[in-house]
């Protein structure tokens, strides 16, 4: 058994769980998300707590155990607080701006890039046009879509231009230095 599978999941006021047939859904203040359930994992409803647990058959899922500890864990997070990602833009003319259901990314390519903002995620542009926030409730499709951002133009180790993640450490690397005889 996963020592975090063991771990009840407490249900902060606000937030309702439903579990029915194979399916999970949570519901609270910053959204609604549905999932299914592995059918070897079984999930209880116990007070305000939800517990994850194998079923006696599968004692070969415990792989899956923690991971849907997790998922379980996620959605009721997310439902409560949202989840939020953070991007900073360093180089000369990076910017970005919102515009409807489009991410438009000034990189220094000779066109723009524009990226199609997926269903259920909010993107803001702060801080003279150079810092992007991704929020939303799923954990997974903000993090798939800064990771997405990100890729456009990833930090180079040289001059340090790209985009990276807030507080992202980027190691530099010296350039051509001249040979000394």
């Amino acid at each position: 058994m996963s020592r975090k599978g063991k771990l009840p999941i407490s249900i902060p006021s606000g937030v309702e769980v439903k579990v029915n047939n194979g399916e999970i859904s949570v519901k609270g203040p910053k959204g609604s998300l549905h999932g299914k359930i592995f059918p070897e994992i079984a999930v209880s409803i116990e007070g305000n707590e939800v517990h994850v647990q194998l079923t006696e058959e599968a004692k070969d899922a415990g792989n899956l155990h923690g991971l849907y500890r997790s998922l379980v864990q996620n959605m009721v997070t997310g439902a409560e607080k949202g989840f939020q990602t953070r991007l900073e833009m360093i180089g000369v003319g990076y910017r970005a701006s919102v515009q409807g259901q489009l991410l438009d990314l000034q990189l220094g390519f000779s066109h723009p890039t524009k990226l199609p903002i997926p269903q259920g995620i909010q993107v803001e542009v702060a801080e003279k046009n150079t810092v992007i926030i991704v929020s939303g409730v799923d954990k997974q499709k903000v993090g798939q879509f800064a990771a997405i951002i990100r890729a456009m133009r990833p930090p180079e180790p040289y001059q340090g231009k790209g985009i990276r993640y807030a507080g992202e450490y980027v190691r530099r690397k010296d350039g051509k230095s001249a040979s000394k005889k």
